[in-house]
């Protein structure tokens, strides 16, 4: 197995190097080849580098014909900049296996509209995944070698982690371990949902949104959406961008990510119950609390794939991808 990394928006190996180091060699201690992106260690202000400087580095991981999969580093703001630079037409020739989340979304969504052959996973970025400390780091290695080893024709089956954590704590250098709460899947209308998955990043989605590299969605899709420390009139405000785009009245349900370090700004209500409200159809059923996203540890979730979701049983099932 070949990774090879980029960092399309923060410039995380350079403000990170411990977490950085830790991820490298985790994965070399699991038999990983790792191939560096040319941004790795650089930082122009907020970003890794330029726009152009940026695509540049993902278009040279994808020329590489010795790298099978492209991980993220970390997410970030702005890897919807790089989008109109991507060689699309080589990764038509060439596909490979796209993996990250977060920022990442606006990258694994372009490739998936515009190379529908490449595999694009929701799952770990190196940085930020991979730097984590035990049990979780190992739970999440666990999950992607799970979906990333599978054949095209093959059924995955994943259950949920029996744990989860959102402490932000532990980033550089170990503090104490971090609070495990007891895992549990929520749903609204009725805890079965199958359909073809698509989505990720709710915040990264307005980026993108209107755009040839959102997805094209129908009535035979599930939407996953997924977001971190917002506060809930960010949520409310992303949340209804989709409802006024339409996206609620095309598909057939949704597939709703534990939220990290929720702001609730007083108010006390969380993200499932302002989904609710802003969606206004209690006939389009929801899934909630999904581990697919900031919390620990992380499920990797294959994008395009024909997904079956039991809340009550805490499983999921992939095919087709």
């Amino acid at each position: 197995m070949n990774i090879g990394y980029y960092s399309a928006s923060t410039p995380i190996t350079a403000l990170s190097p411990k977490r950085f180091q830790r991820a490298v060699d985790f994965l070399q201690q699991e038999g990983v080849k790792l191939t560096a992106g040319c941004l790795t260690g650089k930082q122009d202000d907020y970003r890794s580098g330029s726009i152009f400087e940026r695509a540049q580095e993902i278009n040279q991981l994808i020329h590489n014909n010795q790298v099978e999969i492209i991980m993220a580093t970390i997410g970030g703001t702005n890897t919807n900049s790089v989008l109109p630079y991507i060689d699309y037409a080589y990764l038509k020739q060439h596909p490979k296996t796209f993996v990250g989340y977060s920022d990442a979304t606006a990258l694994l969504l372009a490739v998936k509209t515009q190379v529908p052959q490449c595999r694009v996973l929701y799952g770990p970025a190196l940085v930020a995944s991979f730097g984590e400390w035990q049990p979780f780091v190992g739970m999440t290695w666990r999950y992607f070698k799970q979906i990333l080893s599978a054949s095209s024709n093959q059924v995955v089956r994943l259950n949920a982690p029996d744990f989860w954590s959102d402490e932000h704590l532990n980033w550089e250098n170990f503090e104490r371990p971090k609070e495990q709460c007891a895992n549990a899947w929520h749903y609204t209308r009725q805890p079965v949902l199958e359909g073809r998955l698509i989505g990720g990043n709710l915040n990264t989605m307005s980026g993108i949104i209107g755009s040839k590299f959102f997805p094209n969605l129908s009535a035979e899709d599930i939407l996953l959406i997924e977001d971190a420390e917002k506060d809930a009139a960010t949520v409310e405000k992303n949340f209804a961008m989709l409802k006024n785009a339409g996206v609620f009245d095309k598909i057939k349900g949704i597939i709703l990510g534990k939220h990290a370090l929720f702001d609730d700004l007083g108010s006390h209500k969380t993200p499932i119950e302002i989904l609710l409200e802003v969606v206004n159809n209690p006939q389009l059923p929801i899934i909630y609390d999904y581990d697919c996203c900031h919390t620990v540890p992380m499920l990797t979730t294959p994008l395009g794939a024909r997904v079956l979701i039991n809340a009550r049983t805490m499983t999921i099932e992939f095919a087709d991808f």
